[in-house]
């Protein structure tokens, strides 16, 4: 089983330049429904995960703060809390499963920082849960 198995590549997931604005950031997350997304520099690297929560303190400690103001404030330029590490393409199971039970997604990078997807902690539930059912109900995996 690798890394692989479980990936969402880059072109299917959500994710933000290190130079959107913090509304686009707003509209994007809110558009999608997310409460946080992978962020990725301008050479394609992972950068860090934006939350929701990074954005609303952002706003509160920011005195006169509005919808126009936010078009010039840069995700660079906020600071984010959540530290979803990412894992390498051909890291280990094992390495994968200890960050998913920490993170809602795992980012996962080539072996230079490249982003290229995400692995979400939700695909690796359903496949254990299948798991758990082929076992009890006897079904042999090829």
């Amino acid at each position: 089983m690798k890394v692989a198995f479980f990936l969402i590549p880059k072109n299917e997931v959500v994710c933000l330049n290190t130079k959107t604005t913090m509304r686009q950031a707003l509209e994007r997350m809110e558009r999608h429904s997310f409460a946080a997304v992978p962020l990725v520099d301008g050479q394609g690297s992972y950068a860090g995960t934006i939350t929701e929560g990074d954005l609303l303190w952002k706003l509160k400690n920011t005195p006169g703060l509005d919808i126009n103001g936010m078009e010039k404030i840069l995700i660079k330029d906020i600071a984010t809390h959540a530290q979803n590490k990412p894992v390498q393409i051909d890291s280990r199971i094992v390495d994968l499963l200890v960050l998913a039970s920490e993170q809602n997604f795992v980012p996962v990078v080539d072996d230079q920082n490249i982003f290229i997807g995400i692995v979400r902690r939700r695909e690796i539930i359903e496949y254990c849960a299948e798991l758990i059912r082929e076992k009890e109900e006897g079904i042999v995996r090829n």
